[in-house]
């Protein structure tokens, strides 16, 4: 499996951004918080679809706090100046459905300063290939119509609009093997990373 437990991988986007994706951890909760409050209000709102102005303890918890099989969060890093620290860039998440067990809803959000560089690209790409290795086999998702970076994004990789009301829109994504969605999905992100680093998957005896 190649987004196990302890998957980190780093990768050079073709706009000079070198980035490290790896799986959430309670230890971030401190970082995440940052990054959730460099966003703006426009970004917040469309991501929360809400005026929401800051993270409670028990919704970090919730969004740190994750099992990495029913709930998934890959988070998108970069060293800080002076190389102590991990500064975050972005996540994509999926939480598995109760009644659906091969589907799950997904998100994706990115700082607002790393938008349109193809980081949402590459994150949501990345929690394609966990979702298939957890049996996941379709992505559900909402997103706010005036979003149109993502839309576009969801447009560029095939997605599926499967409802639009009350200013949203509701899309599926097909995720099984062989198919154009995944393919799609796939090229689009390697369409914006010059370089796979390395990975720096950690060795485990499992």
């Amino acid at each position: 499996m190649r987004t196990k437990r302890e998957f980190r991988e780093e990768h050079l986007l073709v706009t000079g951004e070198r980035v490290i994706l790896r799986h959430i951890q309670p230890t971030d909760a401190a970082a995440l918080k940052r990054a959730f409050d460099t966003l703006s209000p426009e970004s917040r709102y469309r991501r929360f679809f809400g005026a929401t102005s800051s993270m409670n303890d028990a919704t970090l918890r919730y969004l740190t706090d994750v099992d990495c099989v029913d709930h998934v969060a890959i988070v998108a890093l970069t060293e800080s100046l002076d190389l102590k620290t991990e500064l975050g860039l972005g996540v994509a998440r999926f939480v598995r459905l109760a009644d659906s067990k091969d589907c799950a809803e997904i998100a994706v959000v990115v700082v607002d300063d790393m938008q349109r560089k193809g980081l949402g690209a590459l994150l949501l790409a990345t929690a394609v290939v966990a979702a298939r290795e957890r049996g996941i086999l379709k992505f559900r998702g909402e997103v706010l119509a005036e979003n149109r970076p993502i839309i576009h994004l969801l447009e560029e990789v095939g997605a599926r609009r499967v409802a639009e009301k009350g200013g949203t829109v509701a899309f599926e994504i097909d995720l099984a093997e062989g198919g154009n969605v995944l393919k799609r999905m796939l090229r689009e992100a390697a369409s914006q990373v010059a370089m796979f680093i390395r990975s720096l998957t950690l060795p485990t005896n499992q």
